[in-house]
């Protein structure tokens, strides 16, 4: 089993805080395909390609501005829907992937660099390394010392409102699982659809039980159960899946037909009261409304852990290990880890911040900046479900179990036992 590398808040604190899919887009002149050339107009290293999951508009052209700021190279950037790229990244790194592609840190980048699926940039991060707190190099980190990843933003979940609706309404931020549950109610009874939830991606619940479970058996028994050490029909699980069932009444209905950004915008037009999710949500929010976006963290649950860990997931660039342009990858992968090209990103992107210890963040938004401490607070970071554990048992046994006990959340013994009889043949 890959060791795990964990974020910590007092490593966080040391420093600061069947798919070749891209390359056949790219050669039918697929519109999500871009040539973007460097500034100067200098090809000197030829052309490097990126296989990018930033396919929402924001994102989109979050990374299209930055590298257009890079000189060094042409840049083709090869954009594929952010789930069926996901789900299909095993394939596409084994087939004829880009030079460059958008990843996860922690495990899941673990997992490829592991499978030889991933070139060695421990020489880049020769150059980069003091940009980035030791947190952060840990998580770019292989199970064999060497750096496979560069960090270039990230953005805690959290429950997300809107500040004027609930200063309307007389809302006060839960602390307790209780109070939580009291207050769904009154929303409930004002008319709103308490919790705004959607899973058709499949992706969404994963957050909803990453924090659940952290909240009620902790941090660690949570990234052992992600490693395949403990059962999933151990009592502990079932308490998580007893109390989500009880909240699901709150929950907006017909989830498993809604988009995360549908959601949001349910959220964005004070149709639902609270949404558990990444800060990205702020992608949904007109740019006049983000400043009454706000959040507070998941309330306790078990007084044991508080409210001491939470999701904040890393996104970044790895090499393929078939890249056909190593040198100019390597090349732009230090212009991604440069301060100013992650201030650019989250310049255009509020639901995201920097990686970069050197990046300003004179200029984030108050909801920016909340999320930053939020981050620096929290005593244990989870990277969540889907990069915390193997890649096949997140796409294969988790998205569909998940999905199931939304649509019957009554079901959870059966459910439980098919999960650990599953994991039993992957983890061998």
């Amino acid at each position: 089993m890959t060791p795990r590398l964990p974020i910590t808040r007092r490593s966080m604190l040391l420093g600061a805080a069947a798919f070749g899919v891209p390359a056949i887009l790219a050669g039918c002149g697929n519109p999500n395909t871009q040539n973007t050339q460097g500034a100067s107009g200098s090809a000197a290293r030829g052309t490097v390609t990126i296989g990018s999951n930033a396919s929402d508009e924001i994102p989109k052209k979050s990374l299209e501005t930055v590298v257009k700021a890079f000189t060094q190279a042409d840049v083709r950037i090869n954009t594929v829907d952010h789930n069926t790229f996901q789900e299909n990244i095993n394939r596409y790194l084994k087939g004829t992937p880009d030079d460059v592609f958008t990843w996860f840190a922690g495990y899941r980048m673990q997992f490829f660099a592991e499978q030889g699926l991933a070139t060695d940039i421990s020489d880049v991060w020769q150059e980069i390394g003091g940009d980035y707190t030791p947190a952060f190099k840990a998580a770019s980190t292989g199970s064999d010392g060497k750096q496979y990843f560069v960090p270039f933003t990230y953005y805690p979940w959290a429950v997300f409102y809107r500040r004027s609706l609930w200063e309307e309404k007389g809302y006060v931020p839960p602390t307790t699982l209780d109070e939580f549950t009291a207050l769904a109610r009154k929303m409930k009874a004002d008319g709103l659809v308490p919790l705004a939830f959607a899973d058709k991606d499949g992706w969404p619940a994963m957050g909803t039980f990453d924090i659940l479970n952290m909240r009620t058996n902790g941090y660690d028994f949570h990234i052992s159960l992600m490693a395949g050490k403990e059962s999933w029909t151990d009592p502990k699980v079932k308490q998580v899946f007893d109390t989500w069932r009880g909240l699901m009444e709150f929950h907006q209905p017909a989830a498993l037909g809604r988009t995360w950004q549908e959601a949001g915008q349910s959220l964005a037009q004070k149709k639902t009261g609270m949404y558990l999710l990444g800060m990205f949500v702020a992608q949904q929010f007109p740019e006049a409304e983000r400043d009454d976006l706000d959040f507070f963290t998941f309330p306790e649950i078990n007084p044991q852990f508080g409210t001491d860990s939470i999701d904040a997931p890393i996104d970044g660039y790895m090499i393929s290990a078939k890249a056909k342009n190593v040198d100019g990858a390597k090349a732009l992968l230090k212009h991604l880890a440069q301060a100013s090209s992650q201030n650019a990103a989250t310049k255009l992107d509020p639901g995201t911040l920097a990686s970069s210890s050197k990046a300003d963040t004179s200029g984030y938004s108050a909801l920016q900046k909340r999320g930053a401490e939020l981050v620096s607070q929290a005593t244990h970071i989870a990277q969540f479900l889907d990069r915390d554990t193997r890649p096949d048992f997140a796409s294969t046994v988790m998205i569909p179990a998940l999905q199931r006990f939304v649509g019957k959340p009554d079901d959870i013994d059966p459910l439980l036992k098919d999960i650990e009889a599953q994991k039993a043949n992957i983890f061998r």
